[in-house]
């Protein structure tokens, strides 16, 4: 097990150094640059072309990821020996926040950076990460995910689609229906899961070219209408038996792996959407005249804006400081060595819990913003003239995405006890007992801080300590 200052559902156990703890204020001027060049391809290239992007223009889309492409924006995670820049998460994330400006674009960027790409790196053969991951990082294949199914979403594990041996043992035929997938429109690749034999729920990789494959129409959606959303239809596709990724029967790995990086994206991405909205919604605030003056003189405008700050600054600490964490612990894995591997999928299933907090927080704060937006443009927000009404639309799905955000909240203390309980999380029995017997014992006041910063920690402390002892009673409640 490797080392590191924080493990994950530490946060709730135990301070560490504030020098460990990754912030904004840490980035390099080189950090600083790619962002900036990430953020100006964005307002540049993208934002000038949202009308086209939400009309889903032909061929715009897939356009615009090639460029994205050749600015090194699409490779960004993955190693140099696959063609990618090999950045810290740090500043991995740093870019996923200046992407995010458009949410149409964002989302089909996302979702092949991240859950259609990932999958391969993470789980993949040599000889697939060869083939696939090059063509992935400079735009030459777009990727996409399909996971859900018309009769399940939140539990992917009893989907339908099969999969079965050809005869002469060379394919696997799979047979199926895949809805929700991003990028369907346009993708090459598909990250496809179906079960063996009707039973081994197996994750394969799939060619749109392959023999069997189509795609159904444009959803109609409530927002992002940019980016495409169709079902994958398997009908004997042919997927060659060296396309199966990782192993029969272990196809939730791959799907839960890499959800949980895909959930801390999305918060980066919400954090990068809600900034934006924050911009828009305090220019507006400038410009509008009411009763002779700016309405951002008035006091429960300026009350909106301060809420949304304060929702943003509390937003990006937690982003930054768990893409600093995901940096430790992936920090000098070697992408070519035999265990590769199980390294990246060890990293990856250190932090669950703080990836389905994000998930939540992020997409709820943008939620939060995007509403006060509204709200600030009055009835020109209501109209599609103005951006607020865009903004609005586009952030709902966010608490869909990933799994709704009531299964990221069960997951948290699920995810929470399951590491306990491997001995992943050392201390946390102890600290629930500790807690009950301090509860049960009769305690005199403390006078209040005098240091404000030192009232903020005691607050701090006071909320783990309620939340270990919720913790405590749910646990005992299921049973565990």
């Amino acid at each position: 097990m490797r080392a590191i200052t924080l493990r994950g559902g530490e946060f709730l156990l135990k301070a560490v150094e504030p020098s460990t703890v990754f912030t904004p204020e840490d980035f390099t001027s080189e950090d600083l640059a790619l962002a900036q060049a990430a953020e100006e391809f964005v307002r540049g290239e993208v934002q000038p072309r949202n009308e086209a992007i939400e009309k889903q223009e032909e061929g715009l889309t897939v356009s615009l990821l090639k460029k994205a492409g050749q600015l090194g924006l699409l490779g960004a995670d993955l190693p140099e020996a696959f063609g990618g820049l090999n950045l810290p998460k740090t500043t991995s994330t740093l870019i996923a926040e200046r992407m995010s400006l458009q949410a149409s674009f964002a989302v089909s960027w996302g979702a092949h950076v991240g859950i259609g790409t990932l999958p391969i790196l993470f789980f993949g053969t040599p000889e697939q990460k060869q083939k696939y991951l090059p063509k992935l990082a400079t735009g030459e294949m777009i990727a996409a995910f399909s996971l859900s199914e018309a009769n399940c979403g939140s539990d992917p594990l009893s989907a339908r689609t099969k999969a079965t041996l050809s005869p002469d043992g060379k394919y696997y035929l799979l047979n199926g229906e895949k809805m929700w997938t991003t990028n369907a429109g346009w993708a090459d690749l598909f990250i496809v899961f179906a079960k063996v034999d009707g039973e081994k729920f197996t994750a394969f990789i799939v060619e749109r070219n392959f023999p069997g494959v189509s795609v159904g129409r444009e959803e109609h959606k409530l927002g992002i209408k940019g980016s495409s959303t169709r079902r994958v239809i398997l009908d004997n596709a042919q997927v060659p038996v060296e396309n199966v990724l990782h192993e029969i029967g272990k196809g939730h790995h791959v799907a839960f792996g890499v959800l949980n990086i895909g959930r801390f994206k999305l918060a980066a991405a919400a954090l990068g959407g809600a900034k934006e909205a924050l911009t828009i919604a305090t220019r507006y605030a400038k410009d509008r005249q009411q009763f002779g003056q700016p309405i951002a003189n008035f006091g429960m405008i300026k009350h909106k804006l301060a809420e949304m700050a304060i929702q943003l600054y509390a937003l990006e600490s937690t982003v930054y400081r768990t893409a600093g964490m995901l940096e430790e612990v992936t920090h000098g894995i070697d992408p070519l060595a035999p265990d590769a591997n199980a390294q990246y999928r060890e990293a990856d299933e250190e932090y669950p819990v703080e990836c389905a907090i994000l998930k939540v927080f992020g997409s709820e704060v943008l939620d939060y913003v995007a509403d006060e937006t509204m709200q600030i443009h009055g009835g020109f927000g209501y109209t599609e003239e103005f951006p607020a009404a865009q903004i609005y639309r586009d952030s709902r799905i966010n608490r869909i995405f990933e799994g709704t955000n009531e299964i990221n909240r069960l997951l948290m203390l699920d995810q929470l006890m399951r590491r306990a309980l491997k001995g992943k999380l050392p201390g946390l029995m102890e600290a629930i007992g500790a807690i009950r017997a301090e509860l049960n014992t009769p305690q005199m006041p403390t006078p209040d801080p005098i240091d404000p910063l030192e009232a903020i920690e005691r607050y701090i402390a006071n909320a783990k300590k309620a939340v270990l002892a919720v913790a405590g009673m749910a646990a005992e409640q299921v049973g565990t």
